[in-house]
């Protein structure tokens, strides 16, 4: 026993789940001689590279993670989404999570769950132990139940984000020093619940990673002016995930993951602009911000990330492509995406998925017709306000990748192998021995 020795006598195994948003496993394992506490973890239990989802961004990966489903099921496609039969667009909350996550089985199972800044789950539940919702909430006062929770959390200054806006600048000395006080302010809030030792599932994200990651990972990669300060931030990170280990019971499993991998961003691609340009898109008039402003000439738009529609008749309001035509369209405009080149005669896209291969349950409505997956070094872009160019350059110069995700799981029986976003709810269950029908999850266990 350790630390946060067990304070009741239930005697069912229990898991103590971390996520390292947007954390790429090639980086950490390149890094094991300094990154020790997480080689540790990985020589001791199961570790490896795995796949996110379709499309690999935040907003749709967390509510893949916890659900074990596809946003088919989830009802979340990504950070905008669209309400059915119309153009107008929302950011989805938690409440738009139509799936059940894996707090809520254990919840329904008498057992407790404290959950602490995970993606999209803004407003905090009321049926868990205790929740702080993370990315896209307004504030610790609104984002954390019950009372007890939110009053220690604003005592330690935590915060729910780190302040992406200060990335922008060029000298990143204050985003770098920001990071390190979001990230020293949650690992004190977990230490501090971990230690309650009240819980059967701890469901804690640092979500700074994710930031750190999009402004200085090419500075890693090119041996810029910020690499050591890059590596310096992930060797606390690794400090803080092994002093989590080292303190927990032996009853408690600990699972590292991150929701997609990262690499360096050298082009953002403009989509609507793109398709603008060929002839896919066009606008009522000369003053267009949103997806509301396209022309019923329209036949394709996007969104983000890499989301290609089709503007259909009957399915859109201003539809222009007959069902007649849609295969012959989206064919079309998958080709293109697909033969697309960039800068220096580089392949944009990855490849293009056909919405049938990855999406099915019954948010299948809203699904995107085809989600184009980058290749590394294009960001794909989806605004509505008109680009001079195709092909630019923003403040970030690190980008999200669809592959080289990571998963540390403190189990030596597991196997990581061929695994997904999908497979670590069921996984989490296995190791908590818990009921569930396999049926329900499109993932399986690693155990």
């Amino acid at each position: 026993m350790g630390l946060f020795d067990r304070l009741r006598g239930d005697d069912k195994p229990r898991i103590a789940f971390f996520g390292i948003d947007g954390v790429p496993y090639s980086f950490l394992e390149d890094h094991f001689d300094e990154f020790q506490h997480l080689a540790a973890l990985a020589d001791e239990g199961a570790a490896g590279p795995i796949d996110s989802i379709v499309p690999p961004e935040s907003s749709a990966c967390w509510p893949a993670l916890t659900t074990g489903v596809n946003p088919g099921q989830t009802g979340v496609y990504g950070f905008q989404d669209r309400e059915i039969g119309s153009y107008e667009t929302y950011v989805p909350m938690g409440r738009d999570v139509q799936a059940t996550r894996v707090w809520d089985r254990v919840q329904d199972a008498g057992r407790d769950a404290t959950v602490m800044n995970v993606p999209v789950t803004f407003p905090p539940q009321r049926n868990v132990q205790r929740m702080v919702s993370g990315f896209l909430s307004p504030g610790v006062d609104k984002a954390s139940y019950p009372d007890e929770l939110r009053e220690y959390l604003q005592s330690i200054d935590y915060k729910i984000d780190a302040n992406p806006k200060l990335g922008h600048d060029e000298d990143k000395s204050e985003f770098i020093e920001n990071a390190h006080e979001t990230l020293d302010a949650r690992y004190e809030a977990f230490k501090h619940y971990l230690q309650q030792d009240d819980w059967d599932l701890f469901f804690g994200v640092f979500m700074t990673t994710d930031r750190v990651n999009h402004f200085l990972y090419k500075h890693y990669e090119e041996d810029g002016e910020y690499k050591e300060e890059f590596i310096d931030f992930y060797r606390k990170v690794d400090r803080y995930l092994g002093e989590i280990r080292q303190n927990l019971p032996d009853d408690v499993t600990m699972l590292v993951a991150s929701d997609h991998g990262f690499t360096s961003l050298d082009y953002e691609f403009y989509a609507n602009t793109w398709l603008e340009q060929e002839g896919w898109l066009s606008y009522e008039d000369d003053d267009h911000e949103e997806l509301g402003d396209i022309s019923d000439d329209t036949e394709a738009y996007s969104l983000i990330p890499g989301r290609f529609y089709i503007n259909l008749e009957g399915r859109e309001p201003r539809g222009s492509v007959p069902e007649s035509e849609y295969e012959e369209k989206r064919a079309q405009l998958k080709e293109a995406l697909e033969n697309l080149e960039g800068p220096e005669g580089r392949k944009v896209c990855d490849r293009v998925v056909e919405k049938e291969e990855v999406f099915h349950g019954d948010h299948e409505d809203i699904a995107p017709d085809l989600v184009a997956i980058p290749n590394y070094g294009f960001d794909l872009k989806a605004g509505f306000k008109g680009h001079d160019d195709v092909f630019g350059q923003g403040p970030r110069n690190g980008m999200h990748s669809f592959d080289n995700a990571s998963l540390f799981v403190d189990d030596p029986e597991a196997t990581v192998r061929d695994v997904d976003l999908y497979d670590i709810a069921p996984t989490i269950l296995d190791l908590m021995e818990m009921e569930y029908d396999p049926g329900e999850f499109d993932g399986k266990s690693l155990v």
